[in-house]
């Protein structure tokens, strides 16, 4: 059995889980749910509450696993004293991810070989934010934390900025900030769907608040300043919401309040603008708190297994979904359109349950090996 951690790091596996399982719904509903597709933003008049919720609850997942991803890169450093050896690491699994997402990741969704389509989704966008990181994490701390705010609060200035393709800046910027395609041959396109710029100015914050949760940091004082961080990041989001201004269309007052509140907090995540970071980012933080405080709970131990873990599980779910889908549509057919997919968004979230408690003991397996075989190298990649 592998050492019981600290509470501090228990709460970040802890908090890593609860988006997993966050994710999960989401892709959940991406398999099943496709004759229901939401826009982003979503549109207000036309999703039903209980899937705009499924959706926003989704919202958390980047931001709090590449700033978690950024924390935790710094206390690796903490472990092997050095940030050397934290770039070095860092430069390795950014390109393993990238690398990940080109093939295991993208044949995952398409099952397509050889693809006409990649998508340049999450793990690529993990992967060069840690690429970025690999040299970033030797500029002083202060500068560092200017840095990521700047990303993070000033790219949406940059959003009027566009490149046509015959630009040699087009592959660049869509790579950077600007969401779209790239014609890499005639039978291959590539799907810029995360733009990276401000997810490095999210992993540099993670890497920054990193001194809070070192060996030497103290309970109480990390507390005050997540609660400080986190509070304030949500006022600031509702700050710069009612003003209906930077970054994002306006919300409007709808037919019920329900819509009115779906409205306001309608947000853009490709890229993410300042007031989705603000929001995702800040709960996040207090959350943090939350599961650090309550650190024996039972539930707070399973969410911690699934994110003892996470790529091992993010491989796992997408192959089991693309396989259950296809056993669906072999068995029962298209019914839905051209989908085959469930009836409800109750269903989505009940499928999601099921999946959840039958991958709990295969992630549990893996997270365990990994504590336990350190000396295998390439499980720290996973």
């Amino acid at each position: 059995m592998p050492p019981t951690p600290s509470t501090r790091l228990h709460s970040i596996d802890a908090l890593r889980g609860l988006v997993i399982l966050f994710m999960l719904l989401d892709h959940v509903r991406e398999t099943f749910y496709l004759h229901r597709q939401v826009s982003d933003p979503m549109d207000v008049l036309q999703t039903d509450p209980a899937l705009f919720l499924s959706r926003t609850l989704a919202h958390l997942c980047a931001p709090v696993f590449i700033l978690l991803t950024g924390l935790s890169a710094f206390l690796y450093g903490e472990k092997q004293q050095g940030r050397a050896v934290v770039s070095s690491f860092l430069f390795k699994r950014g390109l393993f991810l990238v690398v990940l997402e080109f093939t295991l990741v993208n044949f995952a969704w398409t099952f397509q070989l050889p693809p006409s389509v990649i998508y340049l989704q999450v793990i690529w966008a993990i992967g060069l934010s840690m690429l970025a990181l690999s040299g970033l994490l030797w500029l002083p701390r202060a500068l560092l934390v200017a840095l990521g705010l700047i990303l993070v609060a000033g790219h949406n200035l940059l959003d009027d900025l566009h490149f046509p393709v015959e630009s040699w800046l087009h592959v660049p910027w869509a790579v950077l900030h600007d969401r779209g395609w790239i014609e890499a041959s005639e039978g291959l396109r590539l799907r810029t769907s995360y733009p990276v710029l401000p997810w490095i100015g999210v992993i540099a914050l993670g890497y920054a608040i990193g001194p809070w949760f070192g060996r030497a940091s103290e309970a109480v004082q990390r507390r005050q300043r997540l609660v400080v961080t986190g509070v304030g990041a949500l006022v600031g989001f509702l700050a710069l919401r009612l003003l209906n201004g930077y970054g994002e269309k306006p919300w409007f007052s709808g037919e019920t309040g329900i819509q009115t509140l779906m409205s306001f907090f309608n947000i853009t995540k490709y890229p993410p603008s300042l007031l989705f970071l603000a929001l995702t980012l800040g709960v996040g933080l207090l959350l943090l708190v939350l599961f650090e405080r309550r650190n024996e709970g039972r539930l707070l131990r399973w969410l911690a297994v699934f994110g003892a873990a996470p790529m091992f599980f993010y491989l796992l779910h997408l192959y089991v979904l693309k396989l259950l889908y296809l056993a669906g549509l072999a068995i029962w057919g298209a019914n839905h359109g051209q989908y085959f997919g469930l009836d409800s968004v109750l269903a989505v979230w009940s499928t999601t349950v099921v999946l959840a408690v039958a991958l709990y003991l295969p992630v549990r397996w893996f997270a365990r090996l990994k504590a336990r075989r350190r000396d295998i190298a390439w499980l720290k990649y996973l």
